[in-house]
């Protein structure tokens, strides 16, 4: 059931969806109408409910007021200034009661910007405010009285010598400097910071049209709905040209193929909780033309998605985005995550700037990526390959590239974190919680300690034809002790073709009789899709096992573990198959002929004539006769 009033379906210009323009600005009215309702008196926080964060009460409630503001602001700036249900004039008095007495413990007042560790969300949602604020300023801004302009200026001016966390944070203060120099109260500290924000990105960028959250490797949806759309939003706004729309048409070619059949984001990453956000960079590709998808395909993800969550329970029964993925689901959210974090989904309503008549409304919707041919894309720059399946419409990205450790000389005990750390995720499965059996994930167990993947080394990527492969290798680290091996090191591979993924590990200085462990795919047995995890060499073990706190998309699952023996240096290698049009029970009605030695892997796909060689050293695949390509892009 839909939480708001939504128009009639259209499937004749929306086939695949049924949602028009209409469908998108009765959710932003809809969602709007709901999350108001918990505002304070004057509007300045909103106090939804759900447990706190752990930046306290107050910032969730500026939080709430900020990003639903956002929204608003798409909303109005869409349609030109027409607000039919006067949501300006409710965002117009929060920011003059939230901006008197700032740091007070009252009813509005708004927290200070600080630095990030001693209260940086405000940092964060400074940057919203000033992103709605530069939308609307004909007819929000431009209409507050002197006196509230300088109130709100010297509110966010605080971003501009705030300290943020080292990643994404940086582009939060660009914005606001963005939108003090549009009103003409910039100046040297707000073109330095700017100028700050945009070398950082220079530095993060990888190529390929992705950019690492910070140092490191994590790459995850912040590309997305952060460092691609802040910079090109900015360019936009301010009629420049600049390196980075073509960047966000780069990402896009990859990234588009990242959403499945059903509309469902793939689950990777953190701040999953933001749901439909993950599709905004379409929505800015589609507005301003940095995108190779037509407009037809662009809504077609854009509107899958916002669907996908409205059909599956996003939505409460009093329309509010509640925390989780479909319902509430704990594991999904991170300590940062408070009631209205969730509203950063507004960033999808970004599509509303494109007018009635734009190609992204007038276009039949085309079918979106993942709905066509069976495709296997490298992407080498962070180290994923995306294998999709037309006849299931699932996405699964295996990960040899991205992990989320910012420093390289940071040594480590931790626990690896699930929603980095797995070899596999898709769009129809999510990873089990980190106090249960680890899914997609080889571990060589040290007394009775699984090993943990945490910094992660790409050895290369590629496809051809159909099929695709990449490659990587990690140290296993010892959670919760301080066991080092540095003679120990595991390389892992995965070559795919069609739903078939064949997953090798090479293990490197392991001491005799070493026990080693590989899982599959994490899936509610009593629905679909299908997964299986078979031995093809080296293992000597099999069986299903449980993990009873489920995941994002299932109450509980199951996976299957296979066991093996180590000793020096081993190999292993399985079949795995997530959904695909029919279930395995053997390996080799799959792949055959395997052979195994020194230098490397041979094998051959049982529908293909000739074989598929995988060399160790340097680390490459040569597959039906065919060398890698050497253009990895889409």
């Amino acid at each position: 059931m839909t939480p708001w009033p939504s128009p009639p379906e259209d499937r004749d210009l929306s086939p695949h969806t049924g949602y028009t323009r209409a469908h998108w600005e009765a959710a932003a009215d809809g969602m709007l109408r709901a999350a108001l309702r918990w505002a304070s008196p004057r509007g300045a926080l909103l106090d939804l409910p759900g447990r706190p964060s752990a930046s306290g009460v107050r910032s969730d409630g500026l939080e709430g007021f900020a990003r639903t503001f956002l929204a608003a602001a798409c909303r109005v700036a869409g349609d030109g200034g027409h607000d039919p249900y006067s949501w300006l004039e409710r965002y117009a008095e929060g920011l003059n009661a939230g901006t008197l007495t700032p740091g007070a413990e009252d009813a509005e007042s708004w927290p200070l910007i600080l630095d990030h560790d001693v209260q940086g969300q405000p940092l964060v949602e400074a940057a919203s405010v000033a992103w709605g604020l530069r939308l609307t300023r004909p007819w929000l801004w431009d209409r507050l009285a002197p006196e509230v302009q300088d109130r709100v200026a010297h509110w966010l001016e605080d971003a501009l010598t705030a300290l943020p966390a080292p990643n994404n944070w940086y582009l939060f203060p660009f914005g606001v400097a963005g939108f003090l120099e549009s009103v003409g109260r910039g100046g040297e500290r707000t073109a330095r910071v700017r100028r700050r924000a945009l070398d950082l990105l220079e530095f993060w960028y990888r190529g390929q049209g992705w950019y690492s959250d910070g140092d490191g490797r994590a790459f995850d949806h912040y590309n997305g709905w952060a460092l691609h759309l802040y910079p090109v939003l900015d360019a936009h706004l301010s009629g420049a040209d600049t390196v980075h729309g073509e960047r966000m048409a780069e990402h896009l070619r990859g990234f588009s193929l990242m959403f499945g059949g059903d509309g469902a984001p793939l689950y990777l990453g953190r701040s999953m909780t933001y749901r439909f956000a993950a599709a905004s960079s379409v929505a800015l590709g589609a507005v301003t033309g940095h995108t190779p998808l037509t407009g037809g395909v662009s809504r077609r993800l854009l509107s899958g998605s916002l669907r996908y969550f409205r059909d599956r329970g996003a939505f409460d029964d009093r329309g509010l985005l509640g925390l989780g993925w479909h319902g509430p689901h704990e594991a999904t959210c991170q300590s940062y995550s408070g009631p209205a974090s969730p509203y950063w989904a507004s960033k999808a309503f970004l599509c509303l700037l494109a007018p009635p008549e734009h190609p992204l409304w007038t276009e039949t919707e085309g079918p979106a990526p993942v709905e066509g041919p069976d495709r296997v894309v490298s992407l080498a720059a962070p180290g994923l390959l995306v294998q999709t399946t037309g006849d299931d419409g699932i996405v699964r990205v295996h990960n040899h590239g991205s992990d989320h450790i910012r420093s390289p000389q940071k040594r480590t005990a931790e626990a690896q974190d699930p929603l980095y750390a797995r070899s596999a995720y898709s769009t129809r499965t999510g990873p089990t919680v980190a106090t249960e059996a680890p899914d997609n994930h080889f571990a060589v167990l040290l007394r009775g300690r699984r090993s943990a993947r945490r910094r992660i080394h790409p050895l290369g990527a590629g496809h051809g034809d159909g099929w695709g492969w990449a490659a990587s290798w990690h140290r296993p680290v010892f959670p919760g002790g301080s066991a080092v091996l540095p003679a120990l090191r595991v390389e892992s591979a995965v070559v795919a073709r069609g739903a078939d993924e064949l997953r090798l590990h090479r293990v490197v200085g392991a001491d005799e009789g070493t026990a080693v462990e590989s899982t599959g795919w994490a899936v509610d047995p009593e629905s679909s899709p299908e997964a299986n995890l078979l031995p093809v060499y080296g293992w000597t073990g099999r069986k299903k096992v449980w993990a009873l706190s489920g995941t994002a998309f299932a109450p509980k699952v199951r996976l299957h573990r296979l066991t093996g023996t180590a000793s020096g240096t081993s190999v292993f290698l399985a079949l795995a198959r997530l959904g695909g049009s029919a279930p395995i029970e053997d390996a080799s009605s799959v792949v055959t002929d395997v052979a195994v030695d020194e230098d490397g892997v041979t094998f051959r796909w049982v529908a293909e004539e000739r074989p598929t060689r995988v060399t160790f050293a340097p680390w490459d695949v040569v597959a039906a006769g065919e060398g890698t390509p050497a253009e990895d892009r889409p």
